[in-house]
């Protein structure tokens, strides 16, 4: 019985080449791309899962309550992890993560390596995969470090370096480690990523902040016992955060800060570690957003969706050229059970040629895919039992669906009127219409959606942020020498060069730099008598006129003035932090009791993305602190050709090091690269849902002009024109596609709107957007359903007369 079905479908498939061939193209192409974002969502939501007991493990939140409403911060001070474990019961494991690029030299090697300054405890946490070494207690001894995979191979050339010495530029100082274990390199599925660990006790804040509860650089992460609630430990910790924050918590209610709902000024919160890639700081609130991966879940679905409501169409309309066939079976005795196996086998074939082909394909274009979106996304993370269930299950309703439901239509048939082979398509075309317009749907709203969001990155990128981004080379200053000593001799080396206006350097870069690094300070003072905070960065001379930022009033950092480096420069946001209309001369102090005297005020700047307002920012210019990042403003000509003069000059000051520079409007671009990729992938999927569901309208046409080929003579006859007949065959499936853009048009705009509210700084919502995602949706039908209507209408009509 089995290989009956098999024949007699193989029969019927090949004998309707023209739709098995349709089918089999929409859905290869569907399963392709449902295979590929399948993949990179379920990589996305794979992050940190490597970890054992992740359930347990959180990373420290600190919530207080200020006059502006909750805030959220993720660093705390050098005591607090020692306190917290010590006073605080319920913690199994706890480590401090500080993570700051660092110079490392074996021999003559240098190297610009990631560091991370943890405690003994981050491995006995985190299950990080290990090669050689006691990882567990590495870290005990102050001078082991753990070296990476990656980073023992670019030093040594192998992996058997257990017990050599390498050389850590830490503190200004070059100091010896023992490589006391080797890891395995960081997954890519990883949130935390070092090349190095070292013992927090090294880094130099250790020492100099030891009891030090207001200045905080570093995140905390613990892991609780077993049987401890997160929430219980919240409660237990108040105590705790009542004792030690007694001064933050006098000086809110000072300035009018309400309290939480759990009647608290300061909290400490968990935030589970599984969630660490999809939390957001909105409204004060921590929130874990997974939208991206599940967006790009969603796209795959619809998109299989787009291919199997074609299929399922497409099965629906060429049933009707079965009704014969079906009667005769009827008469030879077949039962409704055995018609519904006959369907559900060519459905079975239909899909098993599809996945086999769009399996190849993604295998094909899986390594392009994966630079194109700039993901690490494999088959290994789409093989997982739930998924694998997942897919079987859509599998067998789909084609359970495209078999079953011809088969229920067609074996309610009498078997007379099976054998005249007509049939009442009336409750049939309303499923199909359904279907077709809930397809054209998608798309317009993918459509719409790739309009909106390219428009919005646009913006990003072609937005006046308020300091020249085109003209300025940033790069890490990475090398043996001092970095004020390195810019110095910079300064020196450029001085000649004719491309270079002006050199200066921060603490901190913009965007995101080739080293991948970028981070903020923030600091809190009171000022009159009220408690304000700003971003802090520190500068060299001339940064303003190498970023171009425009100055207000005052004057900027001078070396004629010996006293600037208690000077300070504040931004607009800044002055009206502090509530001064004229701040020019005015002077606060910060909790050393040293007084800073503001000199200017520049023009507010966008120095982090656009999904955050401008921030207070204030510029220190004190030689007593470090600089980190050098800037290089070049004439507007020849950019490659300047990046060239500034990476040799680079190479002479520290021939060892490896020279990381790019323009900023680079930097800005890789900050912004999840947006874009987004936007790439919801691009593609309405391009690819427009072609399959203008694939599903060819071939439902071809099948409704087939059966309307003698009306169509007639009408031709009495004189119908072309352009008439055209109309009248199209005007159904444009209908449909109308509807399908006033069902849409709401959803998109609320969805879209939600999205652009996460952008301090957007695009205006127009209705142009959805009105041309319409006027293309219905062009494009049209024009596809046209390549049949007028081939109908052309033909002869004597030919359709003879149909019957």
């Amino acid at each position: 019985m089995f290989k009956n079905y098999i024949k007699i479908a193989w029969r019927n498939l090949w004998k309707r080449k023209a739709f098995t061939l349709l089918n089999i193209i929409g859905l290869s192409i569907a399963f392709t791309v449902a295979i590929l974002l399948s993949m990179t969502a379920t990589f996305e939501l794979s992050h940190d899962k490597f970890h054992t007991d992740i359930g347990r493990i959180y990373q420290v939140i600190n919530k207080e309550q200020t006059a502006k409403g909750s805030e959220i911060s993720f660093t705390h001070a050098v005591p607090f992890t020692p306190t917290l474990r010590e006073e605080v019961p319920g913690v199994q494991s706890i480590s401090r993560y500080l993570e700051q690029n660092g110079l490392v030299s074996y021999g003559e090697k240098d190297f610009t390596i990631d560091i991370a300054y943890v405690d003994n405890d981050f491995f006995s946490m985190f299950s990080f995969p290990e090669i050689k070494g006691n990882i567990t207690n590495a870290l005990k001894t102050k001078s082991n470090v753990v070296l990476t995979e990656k980073s023992a191979m670019k030093l040594f050339g192998t992996l058997d370096v257990i017990g050599k010495t390498v050389t850590l530029l830490v503190n200004g100082k070059h100091e010896p480690f023992v490589i006391a274990g080797i890891l395995h390199n960081i997954p890519f599925q990883s949130s935390l990523e070092f090349d190095i660990a070292v013992n927090f006790e090294n880094h130099t804040s250790y020492t100099s902040r030891m009891n030090d509860w207001s200045n905080k650089n570093h995140e905390v992460y613990l892991k609780l016992q077993e049987n401890i609630a997160p929430i219980q430990f919240e409660k237990n910790t108040r105590e705790f955060s009542n004792l030690h924050f007694a001064d933050q918590i006098e000086n809110a209610k000072r300035d009018g800060a309400q309290k939480s709902k759990n009647n608290q000024y300061q909290e400490i919160k968990l935030s589970n570690f599984a969630d660490k890639n999809f939390v957001q700081i909105v409204n004060g609130d921590l929130i874990v957003k997974k939208t991206y991966p599940y967006l790009i879940l969603s796209i795959s679905i619809l998109i299989l969706f787009i291919a199997s409501v074609n299929f399922i169409n497409m099965s629906i309309g060429a049933s009707v050229y079965r009704l014969r066939e079906i009667g005769v079976r009827k008469t030879m005795g077949a039962r409704k059970t055995e018609l519904f196996f006959q369907f559900w086998s060519e459905s079975i074939f239909i899909f098993l040629s599809s996945i086999g082909i769009g399996l190849l394909l993604a295998s094909s274009l899986l390594k392009p895919f994966k630079t194109l979106f700039r993901t690490e996304a494999s088959f290994a993370n789409i093989t997982t039992q739930s998924f694998l269930i997942s897919a079987l299950f859509g599998f067998l309703i789909i084609t359970c669906l495209a078999g079953g439901y011809p088969a229920y239509i067609l074996s309610k048939l009498g078997t007379l009127q099976s054998l005249k082979g007509k049939l009442n398509m009336v409750s049939k075309n309303r499923l199909r219409d359904s279907l077709m317009v809930f397809q054209f749907s998608i798309a317009i709203l993918l459509m719409s959606g790739s309009l909106v969001l390219w428009k919005q990155i646009d913006y990003m990128r072609t937005k006046d942020l308020g300091f020249n981004k085109e003209q300025v080379i940033s790069f890490p200053l990475n090398g043996k020498k001092d970095n004020r000593l390195a810019l110095e001799l910079l300064r020196n080396e450029l001085s000649n060069a004719p491309q270079a206006v002006s050199i200066s350097a921060s603490d901190n870069n913009f965007g995101l730099g080739k080293d991948g690094s970028g981070y903020t300070s923030v600091l809190g003072f009171d000022y009159k008598e009220r408690g304000v905070k700003t971003n802090m960065l520190i500068v060299d001379y001339d940064y303003l006129q190498t970023l171009d930022l425009s100055l207000v009033s005052g004057r900027t950092f001078n070396r004629k003035y010996a006293n600037d480096s208690l000077s300070v420069i504040i931004n607009e946001a800044m002055a009206k932090e502090i509530a001064e209309k004229d701040p020019v001369q005015k002077t606060f102090s910060m909790g050393d009791s040293t007084k800073y005297t503001i000199i200017g005020v520049v023009k507010d700047y966008h120095f982090e993305k656009l999904n955050k307002k401008i921030e207070p920012i204030t510029f220190f210019m004190d030689s007593e602190w470090d600089v980190y990042y050098a800037y290089v403003k070049i004439k507007s000509n020849d950019h490659l050709g300047s990046l060239s003069v500034v990476e040799n000059a680079w190479k002479k000051i520290e021939p060892n090091a490896e020279f990381l520079g790019s323009f900023l409007d680079e930097n800005l671009d890789r900050a912004i690269r999840k947006e874009r990729i987004m936007t790439t992938i919801i691009t593609t999927g309405s391009v690819i849902a427009i072609a399959l569901s203008c694939i599903g309208i060819f071939a439902i046409s071809l099948l409704l002009i087939t059966q309307r080929k003698k009306e169509i003579g007639v009408r031709k006859v009495v004189g119908a024109s072309i352009l008439s007949l055209t109309m009248m065959l199209s005007k159904d499936f444009i209908k449909l596609v109308g509807i399908a853009f006033i069902l849409s048009s709401p959803i998109s705009y609320w969805l879209l709107n939600n999205w652009l509210q996460g952008y301090s700084y957007r695009i205006n919502l127009s209705l142009w957007f959805f009105i041309l995602s319409g006027a293309v949706a219905i062009l494009i039908a049209f024009l596809t359903i046209s390549v049949q209507t007028i081939k109908a209408a052309i033909a002869n009509p004597v030919k359709s007369l003879r149909t019957e």
